[in-house]
């Protein structure tokens, strides 16, 4: 009989061990993608959620409304009609406050999108709309979905890639309903407000102008800013694109506004950012300037000098009614 050799009787051991170690490694595997994954939806969830509080707490109306310590006796809007319309998403109504002109649908529109946890309500949005009604511009005011008393779908906010559908709503409503033709009505928007403008004006290209005030740019560069502002690993946006899809069906890559102003077509844009805003960084407003131009377009941006995040309307209110209505103007057609 064969007496079994070192290398022979050692094979079996080699044998174990690799299967040892491959266990091992596909555990730690599993354990490494379930805490990805985990950490994932934590982030996900605290990051997406939005409220809709601002149209239970804020009592603000166009006729009676204070920010900022401005006096806003001018701007007052005491003939506002409340209207509810559907979004371009089957399902959900959009709240909102009309205010007509004194020229009515002949003249001007301009539809205005309030931020994130924001609302109608909102102190800043309700100064820029009476800025604008007191040039003789009809304004509509909108509650996004999630928020003020517009449908809670999910209490979530997917950066404009789905909001857009409500703006455009309300850009429906003025041309459909109050007679207003496509020409003369635009958007307006601060913050996710402002991309959401921006998107929605991308894909509706009926749309005339668009004003964004503190936009963020490319989806996926803000994601990451946005991550690292709350502590967390960047790395951390890849499980968050597909918690999106799979929690909330939201491909927040799918639209962005760096993206939106490749369609504009030499549409009328206006840019503002505030030079010290630690909530979405002033690069955007210049990379959203450079996107404009090498699509064919012109856009002079205008960076409020110390200003925070949507703060120049605040900090300097009377070059940002006059920047405004001056825009509008010549973009919708003179008063």
């Amino acid at each position: 009989m064969d007496t079994p050799t070192t290398e022979t009787s050692a094979r079996p051991k080699r044998r174990i061990r690799r299967r040892r170690t491959g266990v091992a490694l596909l555990v730690v595997l599993v354990l490494v993608t379930l805490a990805y994954v985990g950490a994932s939806l934590v982030v996900y969830d605290k990051l997406s959620l939005t409220s809709a509080e601002c149209g239970r707490t804020n009592q603000n109306t166009p006729a009676s409304f204070t920010t900022a310590g401005i006096d806003t006796g001018l701007y007052l809007m005491p003939a506002y009609e409340a209207v509810t319309f559907a979004s371009r998403d089957p399902g959900i109504d959009i709240s909102a406050w009309y205010v007509a002109s004194d020229r009515g649908p002949t003249g001007p529109a301009v539809v205005l999108v309030h931020g994130h946890d924001a609302c109608k309500r909102e102190g800043r949005m309700l100064l820029a709309a009476g800025m604008l009604h007191r040039h003789g511009i009809g304004v509509l005011l909108i509650d996004l979905r999630n928020h003020g008393n517009s449908t809670v779908v999910n209490g979530r906010f997917a950066g404009g890639t789905r909001e857009y559908n409500d703006a455009l709503a309300g850009w429906d409503w003025l041309v459909d309903d109050r007679g207003y033709a496509p020409d003369h009505v635009g958007l307006f928007g601060m913050s996710l407000g402002a991309a959401t403008a921006l998107i929605a004006t991308g894909e509706e290209p009926r749309v005339a102008a668009v004003w964004e005030d503190s936009s963020y740019a490319d989806a996926d560069v803000a994601i990451q800013a946005e991550l690292a502002r709350n502590g967390y690993p960047t790395f951390l946006r890849y499980g968050g694109y597909v918690m999106a899809l799979i929690r909330s069906g939201d491909d927040l890559l799918s639209l962005s506004p760096i993206g939106a102003v490749a369609k504009l077509d030499g549409r009328p844009i206006f840019i503002t950012h505030g030079s010290a805003d630690s909530r979405l960084s002033p690069t955007y407003a210049a990379d959203l300037a450079a996107a404009v131009r090498a699509h064919g377009g012109t856009v002079d941006p205008w960076i409020a000098d110390g200003a925070e995040h949507t703060e120049a309307i605040d900090l300097q209110p009377a070059e940002y009614e006059r920047r405004l209505d001056a825009f509008f103007e010549s973009s919708l057609g003179e008063p």
